[in-house]
This record gives C-alpha cells, structure tokens and sequence, in this order.
C-alpha cells in the first residue's frame, strides 16, 4: 500500500497531494500501540518513517456508543450491530467523562519522553471495530493499548454513532435507485 501511495505521488508531480482513508489499525502509528511489541508494522508508521512527518497527517476515529454495519466473521454478511458504551478506562471512556459531545483533538508534534506523566499520554485501550466486530467481546476485548497522541496527529470523537445505510443494500430493500446508479451498484 504504502509503495502504491508513493508511486501514485510521483506520478502526479511535486505538488501531488493524497489522503488515504483506512481502518485505525492501519493509519495510526502501530510503534504506539501493542501491534509493536508483535513486530507488526502498519501504513501510517511506515508513511511517517519514509517522510519524516512532512505532510503527513494520521487521523484516528472513535466512538462511545451507537451502531455499527459489520459481520460476525469474515465472508459473512454484513449487519447492524449495536456498540455498547465504551469499556471504562478506555479512550473512548475518558473522552466521555470529559463532556458527552464530539469532539475534534489536534495533537500537532508530540513531546517527547518528559511527556509520560501527563495522563494524555498514559498507554489505554482504544476500541477497534472493522469489518468483523463481535459486541459481545466489549468486556474482554475489541481494545489496543494505544498511546493517542502518539498514534495519531488527530483524532475525532463521536460520541453516538449510528450505523451506515449502504446504499446498495438500502436500494434493494426500499425499492429505489442508488444515488450512485450505475456506479455504486
């Protein structure tokens, strides 16, 4: 993905800009999450190591509650599933706590070590909800350690999020033509 991104950059010249939309697993910084200790890297920090954090931006997504589209596993078909509120302790929790509205964070250049006693930068879980979500697991699982500022350069919270309506699939059922008709279908 990230030679894609490079090579489609070059391509289009100098001032060629790209915004890259993906799953936080894969957009924020896995050396400031658990992804690390597993020798696993992702986009977003192979994206700030190739630039050096020239121009690139990683944003991070949450939420406390509401909905979801998603599957029980892989190859099954997609649902609405409930989220229920953020486990305690979380990122989502504490953004909570601190006023149930949506809220934009812009962490600009993270300090670095002297930082550790500020709670902002205090490793918690962050929920993770894919393409594969299991509610059920909210208690036991669903969350990475992460370090938010670190991991992100922004985030946005959501407080109450409501599951999509895939146009597609909504078409169907309703009995109309997508917006996107031909090309969404």
């Amino acid at each position: 993905m990230t030679e894609t991104l490079d090579r489609l950059v070059c391509h289009h010249g100098p001032g060629a800009r790209a915004i890259v939309w993906e799953h936080n697993t894969h957009i924020g910084d896995a050396r400031f999450t658990d992804m690390a200790e597993e020798g696993m890297v992702n986009v977003g920090q192979m994206v700030r190591e190739r630039h050096g954090g020239a121009g690139v931006v990683l944003v991070g997504f949450g939420s406390y509650r509401g909905g979801v589209i998603a599957g029980k596993g892989w190859g099954e078909p997609m649902r609405r599933l409930p989220v229920p509120p953020a486990r305690r302790g979380s990122w989502e929790d504490v953004l909570h706590r601190a006023g149930a509205d949506d809220k934009l964070l812009l962490f600009g250049q993270a300090p670095g070590r002297e930082a550790d006693a500020d709670p902002m930068f205090r490793w918690r879980g962050h929920r993770a909800i894919g393409v594969v979500y299991h509610p059920e697991y909210e208690r036991h699982g669903n969350y990475v350690p992460t370090v938010l500022p670190r991991r992100y350069d922004a985030f946005l919270y959501f407080d109450y999020t409501r599951a999509l309506r895939p146009l597609h699939i909504m078409a169907h059922l309703e009995g109309e033509v997508p917006e996107t008709y031909p090309s969404g279908v």
